[in-house]
């Protein structure tokens, strides 16, 4: 977004800015994070197509894994007003459920391995797979990981009618 690099060449000057900036080490990688939350500029194009909107705001990760340099940039519209601090703990909170989402399906589907690609195959089986992901998850009657209890449905037909009707 044009906003926060026109702002960032003069260090904010212009327009009042919250900044929060975090150091993390972990995992064989450094990672540098800077956010930045302003309010919203009378000139910001489409506006109107969000209603509530409040601020903005711009995640920037450096990180170096493995020696080499990693840079991402991410761009947010926020419909509540917070600190850059809340605003990082935000970002991070979220990629962090996706994250494990993704982890979790992966090990239990195999997702990542998964050739569908045909037409919209690939999207359809991604929803199926979450929707029985939460099934499982819901499943209580059994003290097993969500992996033993796909299996255990799949080998009997009782379980696989609780899990899927909770009865």
């Amino acid at each position: 977004m044009d906003f926060f690099v026109d702002h960032m060449d003069d260090d904010f000057a212009r327009v009042k800015v919250s900044q929060y900036e975090s150091n993390e080490k972990g995992h064989g990688r450094k990672e540098h994070r800077s956010y930045y939350v302003c309010d919203v500029p009378d000139d910001l194009a489409d506006r109107a197509r969000w209603k509530g909107l409040k601020q903005i705001g711009v995640a920037i990760s450096e990180t170096i894994r493995g020696g080499k340099p990693c840079d991402e940039v991410r761009y947010y519209i926020l419909s509540k007003e917070m600190s850059a601090r809340q605003f990082g703990a935000t970002v991070r909170g979220h990629w962090g459920i996706e994250n494990s989402l993704h982890w979790q399906l992966d090990i239990t589907f195999g997702e990542d391995q998964s050739r569908i690609r045909k037409d919209h195959a690939d999207a359809n089986f991604s929803i199926v797979r979450r929707m029985a992901l939460s099934l499982l998850k819901n499943e209580k009657s059994k003290k097993l990981g969500v992996k033993s209890k796909r299996l255990t449905a799949a080998w009997n037909d009782d379980y696989l009618e609780q899990v899927l009707f909770g009865t």
